[in-house]
């Protein structure tokens, strides 16, 4: 198999999976698909998300993991009253309406987990 058929996963650090297990689960509402020893699988469309402990949690400062999303202002609402923050970031060219960063026919909007991995919605 060539790398460019193989599925996607995309991987975030938590330092304490349990709270880790309640954002992505409870929060973000995804659906456990696995959990092992290594940590915790969701599906997400046809990809998935796999979350793990480690120490060096929220280091990045980088989108860690993004979803492609319908409604981006219905999501975002959602998850505000989830009680998710939103981040806004200088994009040269980029608007914003409200937590929605609007660049041309895209929009987007990221939020961090508990440990302050980047996390993004995007809208096409």
């Amino acid at each position: 198999m060539k790398l460019a058929e193989a599925d996607v996963v995309a991987m975030v650090a938590v330092k304490d999976i349990a709270k880790g297990k309640e954002f992505y689960g409870t929060t973000l509402g995804l659906k456990q698909d696995m959990e092992n020893q290594g940590g915790l699988a969701y599906k997400c469309g046809s990809g998935t998300l796999f979350v793990y402990p480690s120490e060096t949690a929220g280091s990045g400062k980088a989108t860690a993991a993004n979803w492609n999303v319908a409604d981006i202002a219905a999501v975002v609402e959602e998850l505000k009253g989830k009680g998710v923050s939103f981040e806004h970031y200088e994009i040269p060219g980029a608007t914003y309406e409200g937590d929605v960063a609007v660049m041309g026919p895209m929009k987007a909007a990221w939020f961090k987990d508990p440990d302050g991995n980047i996390l993004g919605l995007t809208q096409m």
